[in-house]
């Protein structure tokens, strides 16, 4: 049975590629739990999401054979596109990580999660523009019920506050959408292994000097503190990011973006036990309705041109 799994996705990268893309979907949608549970500040505990599995993106990154190391090497070294794509990747993911760990202290995790759900609608104009995927009228209708499911959230949202944090939760799909268009662009070209390592290294660069300008605490103070970085470095970075990129070079871009379709039903699942986030009917309803959105304009922005 293994044997047969096995040849399968041999045989169909494709299928190997939905696979990692779900699973790192998954992955992903425990980062808010691990955030909330941070002893440190929000942007702190991006930068230390990234620097703990900088050396694990390293070690996976040499384990490459000789010559294609030597290739991507050779490539990256005297191609300026590539390297100013990844600085530009590693400035993105760093914004969208610092944006949205701010919108987790100020609005509920399922909030913050579904409304950086709306990334996938930018996926989908990005990838029309650069990749000349087609955007059908199914895409349209599914646009405009995604956005009247978020005003609708951000609606029922109580208080300034939670009315910023959702904001900051709409930028963060901003911000991630153009990261996965560049990560798809750059993924023809070189390893997920070198986005995701000189990605991180730009982007720990950018988070630590807002860290400590903002005045946060950048070290914990426990064991069990540490723990927690930990986690949200291995589940959420290691493997749901590096599932995630890779998985980006066998699928079209908009439909790349279907993982995070996932995340907020694994973030609003842990988050209802462990910190009391009842969702109420109104929540559930815009959920819902943004949700379906998300999903008709997957459905309507993968046809390719003619």
């Amino acid at each position: 049975m293994v044997k047969k799994a096995k040849q399968h996705f041999e045989d169909n990268p494709v299928s190997l590629a939905l696979l990692a893309l779900l699973i790192g979907g998954v992955c992903i949608g425990t980062s808010p739990i691990f955030v909330r549970l941070s002893e440190v500040g929000p942007v702190s505990s991006a930068f230390w999401r990234i620097l703990l599995v900088l050396p694990l993106f390293y070690l996976t990154m040499n384990r490459a054979p000789k010559a294609k190391r030597k290739d991507e090497i050779t490539t990256f070294v005297h191609d300026s596109k590539i390297m100013w794509g990844l600085f530009i990747t590693g400035f993105l993911f760093a914004a969208d990580l610092a944006v949205w760990h701010w919108a987790l202290q100020f609005t509920t995790v399922a909030n913050a999660t579904l409304l950086s759900n709306l990334m996938p609608i930018i996926v989908a104009f990005g990838a029309y523009f650069i990749f000349k995927e087609r955007l059908t009228k199914t895409f349209y209708f599914g646009l405009l019920l995604a956005l009247s499911g978020a005003v609708l959230l951000a609606g029922g949202s109580s208080g300034e506050g939670q009315l910023l944090g959702d904001g900051l939760g709409v930028v963060t799909a901003v911000f991630y959408g153009a990261y996965l268009l560049y990560v798809r662009w750059l993924r023809h070209m070189v390893s997920t292994s070198v986005i995701l390592f000189w990605s991180g290294v730009v982007s720990v660069v950018f988070l630590l000097p807002v860290a400590v300008f903002t005045g946060e605490v950048v070290l914990p103070v426990s064991t069990d503190g540490w723990l927690v970085l930990a986690g949200l470095a291995f589940f959420s970075q290691f493997l749901g990011q590096g599932l995630i990129t890779y998985s980006l070079a066998h699928l079209p871009s908009a439909f790349g973006a279907v993982s995070l379709l996932i995340q907020p039903i694994v973030a609003a699942a842990i988050a209802w036990p462990l910190f009391d986030e009842v969702l109420g009917a109104s929540d559930l309803l815009a959920a819902s309705i943004v949700l379906a959105g998300i999903v008709l304009a997957r459905l309507g922005s993968v046809k390719k041109p003619a």
